[in-house]
């Protein structure tokens, strides 16, 4: 243990600063898995993705796609609220159904369901590394896998496409009525895609089914290449090297869409379009920074464990089970996001010291993990702190001038409550069931 404010603790401070910062687990990760998938998306691959997926829908299944659309944007990552959510609004007033409904069903599963999806992305393993690096305060060699709660997380996808689908349907829509338009809103007409985007399309899918082919060809034999050294599925470098194989998939999908319709004439137009990926993550990248001096003061200090031994002490003698101590967790996590928005910010302050306590009462870092990123997902809709809560604002004033936060927060708040119950009740099914979180993660050290 050491005094930070001794004088070998102010030498500590002052000589590790890079190397804490250099050597945080989630920093390359990111940087890495936000290579490929900005590709992605900077070509427009994404995008014309969720779009397809929404205006080639049936109607009766609208409601469905929009909000299960919502959950798979966040592979990127402000596609889902820069196109989705308005999208969905101009879908909705077109087949004469009240438009903020639709932007509703968007937010709900773009924001709402913002940890689900059935695909990785950078939020799996921007949240894996920080519960790896405060899981190393109590173990140094536990690893925590980005695909630690892909099982659970790929599950709730469609949990809550179905709740996002039945609070619209049911509460949503009767309660708003139907839509007396006093802003003279025209209906658009939703574009097809051009034979250009349906090549991309075509071209990207051939890439993934190669890709997909490869790995079943080196994962199926039993001395297959892509089988880990003792033969194992989950020491396999598909599952430890995940990030690498979500970038190389996602950047060669997106450089064959790009190349399709004529994005991406050059190799400059490629480098410009990664450079515009690693914008995005410039906020992170300077989170990075004080969150590694925070997380290695904890270690040095051993304040971090200590907070944690008396957190699991008291929580011991309240004689609290698994499934009350997880649910007040969720509930946790849920309150601060209301107060906090960045997702990677609060779990780089709450994962130091409620990952080590969890791990002294037993539990897995990768429960801590589930447990976070409910709440942080349930609470995203109705905080005015999220970042593109404004932006939602604008778009609910387009069919209504005196919409505001409150109109935002009413209208949000059932899908919120519902969320809440409905995925809580998932977990502790799944926790009932005994059911892995993720290959190899389960719920008891």
């Amino acid at each position: 243990m050491i005094n930070l404010l001794s004088r070998d603790g102010v030498h500590r401070i002052l000589t590790e600063m890079v190397d804490n910062f250099t050597g945080f687990a989630p920093l390359g990760i990111v940087i890495v898995a936000m290579l490929g998938i900005g590709l992605a998306e900077n070509s427009g691959l994404i995008a014309v993705v969720i779009k397809s997926l929404v205006i080639y829908s049936p109607e009766r299944l609208l409601t469905f796609i929009i909000v299960f659309s919502g959950i798979l944007s966040n592979l990127a990552s402000s596609v889902g609220y820069v196109l989705l959510v308005p999208l969905a609004g101009t879908i909705f007033l077109a087949v004469g159904r009240n438009p903020i409904a639709g932007l509703a069903a968007g937010f709900a599963g773009v924001s709402g369901g913002y940890s689900a999806n059935l695909v990785l992305g950078t939020i799996d393993p921007l949240l894996a590394g920080l519960s790896e690096e405060a899981a190393h305060l109590v173990d140094a060699a536990y690893h925590v896998n980005p695909t630690a709660n892909y099982f659970f997380m790929a599950v709730s996808t469609f949990i809550i496409a179905f709740l996002g689908t039945f609070v619209t349907e049911k509460i949503v829509i009767p309660r708003l009525g139907k839509y007396d338009n006093k802003c003279n809103i025209k209906r658009e007409k939703i574009s097809r895609l051009t034979p250009a985007e349906r090549k991309g399309i075509k071209n990207s899918l051939c890439v993934l089914a190669f890709f997909c082919i490869l790995i079943l060809i080196g994962l199926i034999p039993e001395n297959g290449v892509l089988r880990g050294r003792d033969g194992s599925l989950l020491k396999s470098p598909v599952l430890e090297g995940v990030v690498a194989i979500l970038f190389l998939v996602t950047g060669l999908m997106g450089l064959v869409y790009g190349v399709a319709t004529g994005k991406y004439k050059k190799d400059a137009d490629v480098m410009k379009g990664m450079t515009e990926s690693m914008k995005s993550i410039a906020a992170y990248i300077v989170l990075v920074f004080f969150a590694a001096q925070f997380v290695e003061y904890f270690n040095w200090s051993n304040l971090g464990v200590i907070v944690a031994i008396e957190g699991a002490h008291a929580i011991e003698n309240m004689k609290l089970g698994l499934i009350p101590l997880v649910i007040m967790f969720v509930t946790f996590s849920g309150a601060v996001n209301l107060v906090m928005g960045s997702a990677s910010a609060k779990w780089a302050l709450l994962a130091p010291i409620f990952v080590p306590m969890f791990m002294f009462l037993g539990y897995t870092p990768e429960l801590t993990q589930v447990g976070y990123r409910i709440g942080d997902s349930v609470t995203n809709m109705i905080s005015p702190m999220m970042s593109f809560f404004a932006l939602i604002i604008v778009y609910f004033q387009k069919y209504d001038r005196k919409a505001g936060i409150g109109t935002v927060v009413a209208t949000m708040l059932p899908f919120s409550m519902v969320f809440f119950i409905g995925w809580v009740v998932l977990l502790i099914a799944w926790l009932l069931l005994g059911l892995p979180l993720g290959p190899g993660a389960g719920v008891h050290l």
